[in-house]
Formats: C-alpha cells, structure tokens, sequence
C-alpha cells in the first residue's frame, strides 16, 4: 500500500483542465495559423522601393513548389522528425528497466476519478509532442504576423512586379515609390513577394531542430556510444541551417530574413523547452535538498575529538614523578 501510495497521485482537474484549457488554446492557436495562412484577413504592408534597386532585381525562381526543398517535403519532415524522435524516445525509455525505474520516481502515476489512470509513458508522450505541436504554430504565427507588419521585398521583387521604368515615378534613380498600384505582373505572385521577413522555412526548420536536439541531450542517455547523440543533433541542426542557405541560393529570401527567422525559431524552442517542459525532466526530478545543519547550533560533543602528536607521545613514554610511576594503562607508587 505504501509502494502504491509512493508512485501514485489522485487529481481530479487535470483532464477537465486539459480538456477546456489545453485543447481550447491549441485550438485558437490552430484557428489564427490558418486566418494567416489560408484567408486575406490581415492585409500584408505595401511597402515602398526604388526602381532602380539591384537588391531587388534577381530572377524569379519561380512558385514554391519549384524550389528544391518543396514546401509538402519540408513541412512533413520538420513536423515527423521530433515527433518521431519522442515517440520512440520515451517508449525505449519505459521497457528499458534501467531508465524505468527512474522515469516512475520522477512521474507518478495520475489517478482520476475511480476508473481512469494516467501512467508516466502516456503523459510524457503528450505532454512533449503537445508542447512542440503548439510551438510549431505559434513559430508560424510570429512568422505570418512579422510577414504581415513588416511587407519586406524578396529579392525578385521587381521581376515580378514590373513596372514601368519609362514612368515618371521610376525615370529617377533615387526617387522612392510609395504606389502600389505601380506593378503590372500577378497580383497574386506580387502578394507573395511582399512577405519576404522573417524566413518561414528558415523559422519553423530551426524551431524543429532544436527543439528534438534538446529532447536528444536532456533524455537520452547513451553509456555505450559517446557520438550518437551529436550525430543526431548536429545532423538536425545542419539540416536546418541549409534549407536556411537553400532560401538564400534560391532568391527566395534575403541573408537578414534567413537570420532573423533563425533568431525567431531559435527563440521559441528555447523558451519552451526551458520554461514549459524544464528541459524534458519530470516534475519531481529534482528533489529539495535537505538544508544543512549549521556547526554553530550542534553540541560540541558531537564534533570528533583529535588527538595532538603531543598527547600521543607523552601517553606512549613512561614517565616518573614524585616518587609515583606511571605508564599510558596504570601507575605505581
């Protein structure tokens, strides 16, 4: 009964709580990601150009579907990877009985109600791909919203838009042009050439790869290899920094949007796997240590009494006085 007691924990808010709390704000969550990215709610930044500006004028590459890393490609592999990579994580880490041990010391298990038990794997495994889930959109979220306040020109900006540069508004080289109404090409490829920073790819590759790079070194624990853990973190974060490189390669994005979508990603990740998951450790991982007892209150009985060279030889040598000899055991008149 105490053994039970020890490794489980009676609540009854946490599924009411995960269900009208947790699922309520992923779901709004969900909701403005998709107002972003599938609706004309938030009217993108018309922002202003030179006419003349050569930052401006590389060739279209074309639509995203063209680009080396298709976005479908991208987006299933940066969404699969840490979900994988925690789900077969924590379930090597139940069977294992080294690790499992451990793993019910820091995560009891929940008992809702009279029926319903939540045990340590369960909880785990929602708790870290919930949390990723939600970073993922929030990464994209602060991406669109950025996108949107900003309207940064890609580097093919003039490509597509086409303007008259015979005009009187582009005949000067230094004149700034304020009108939007000045480009001639596809509205639609125009739109998408204002959203230009911070990089979405470069953003949610990042926030992906860091995020399992900290799951990696914070719970897997590999005694026999000592280079399995940085191949599989350094792999993900390389493949991160180059889709960031293929943007760059590709026009698709400036150096500074690359960089700041990095910074963006990075930001996320690392506020949610040090502030919300407390790096992948469960809630009792680390116990409080007992205070320690100050010398100044202890009896000074209690503190070991050490002998001096001096009572040791003086003890060992015979000695007479006053007519009374004595030894370290006994004396004789």
């Amino acid at each position: 009964m105490a053994l039970e007691n020890s490794t489980t924990h009676r609540s009854y808010s946490i599924i009411p709580c995960f269900i009208f709390v947790e699922l309520v704000i992923m779901a709004g969550t969900v909701l403005l990601a998709y107002y972003f990215e599938c609706t004309d709610t938030f009217q993108v930044h018309v922002q202003g150009f030179f006419c003349q500006d050569g930052e401006l004028m590389k060739p279209y590459p074309g639509p995203e579907e063209d680009s080396f890393i298709t976005p479908l490609v991208l987006y299933c592999v940066l969404a699969a990877t840490p979900t994988a990579i925690i789900f077969i994580g924590e379930i090597s880490m139940y069977f294992i009985k080294s690790t499992r041990e451990n793993l019910i010391i820091h995560e009891k298990t929940i008992v809702t109600g009279e029926c319903c038990y939540l045990n340590p794997l369960l909880r785990r495994i929602i708790r870290f791909i919930g949390v990723f889930a939600f970073g993922l959109f929030a990464t994209d979220i602060f991406v669109n919203a950025g996108q949107v306040v900003t309207g940064n020109l890609a580097p093919f900006f003039l490509t597509v838009c086409k303007p008259n540069f015979t005009g009187a508004e582009c005949r000067g080289h230094h004149h700034f042009v304020n009108n939007g109404n000045i480009c001639t090409g596809d509205p639609e490829v125009i739109e998408k050439a204002r959203r230009s920073f911070p990089s979405k790819d470069a953003a949610l590759s990042i926030y992906s790869a860091l995020y399992a790079t900290m799951y990696i070194t914070s719970t897997i624990k590999t005694k026999s290899s000592r280079l399995a853990k940085p191949v599989l973190c350094l792999g993900t974060i390389c493949a991160a920094f180059l889709t960031g490189l293929n943007r760059v390669s590709e026009y698709r994005n400036h150096c500074s949007d690359v960089i700041a979508g990095f910074i963006l990603g990075s930001a996320v990740a690392l506020f949610l796997g040090v502030c919300v998951v407390h790096n992948f450790k469960g809630i009792n991982s680390t116990p409080a240590k007992p205070k320690p007892e100050d010398p100044r209150s202890m009896p000074l009985m209690a503190f070991p009494r050490v002998e001096s060279p001096l009572e040791t030889l003086s003890a060992q040598m015979p000695f007479k006085n006053h007519g009374v000899q004595c030894t370290s055991e006994v004396c004789h008149v």
